[in-house]
């Protein structure tokens, strides 16, 4: 009993802690293939086997009501603690090359995420790439302005030196 106490205690410290919580079904994959997966997301989540019953008790814990339906047969969480963005991506790619792993849903930023929102969040570009585009658009912005605040002193400079050869000519 004690044990299970501290198992809830530790998972309902860990859905607190984590940026985004995804569910996921593993039944079928080999043990091989799950320390694989957990290789792959260890960088940005942690991805444990849970049991169903002690889950459910610490996701309520933390106010997290959205997975009670959804913890039924072999369970599996990644609790995110860097890009939700990247981790979703690595598990829509693993369950691409390995079809026995579904994503139920998962739990991000104060909202549940049904298995299509969780899709959708995998979609997306990474924080880096994003940022990079910004920087890219803030950049071309800042050479335009420069381009434009430049144009009328380059004008009448070409224009000044086309009266001076006009001059020397006659």
């Amino acid at each position: 009993m004690a044990n299970k106490e501290a198992s809830v205690a530790e998972l309902t410290d860990k859905f607190r802690t984590s940026s985004a919580v995804l569910l996921t079904e593993y039944r079928g994959l080999t043990v091989a293939q799950l320390k694989s997966l957990r290789k792959e997301l260890s960088e940005d989540a942690t991805y444990a086997v849970v049991k169903n019953t002690l889950t459910k008790i610490a996701a309520n814990a933390a106010g997290i009501s959205s997975f009670d339906d959804d913890l039924a047969g072999p369970s599996a969480i990644a609790f995110v603690h860097g890009d939700p963005v990247t981790v979703a991506k690595k598990l829509r790619d693993f369950a691409k090359a390995n079809p026995l792993l579904v994503v139920k849903n998962g739990y991000f930023d104060g909202s549940p995420l049904t298995a299509d929102e969780v899709k959708k969040l995998a979609d997306l570009e990474t924080r880096e790439v994003l940022l990079a585009k910004f920087a890219g658009a803030a950049k071309a912005s800042l050479f335009g302005a420069a381009y434009l605040f430049n144009a009328p002193l380059s004008k009448a400079v070409r224009t000044v030196e086309a009266l001076r050869e006009k001059q020397s000519a006659e």
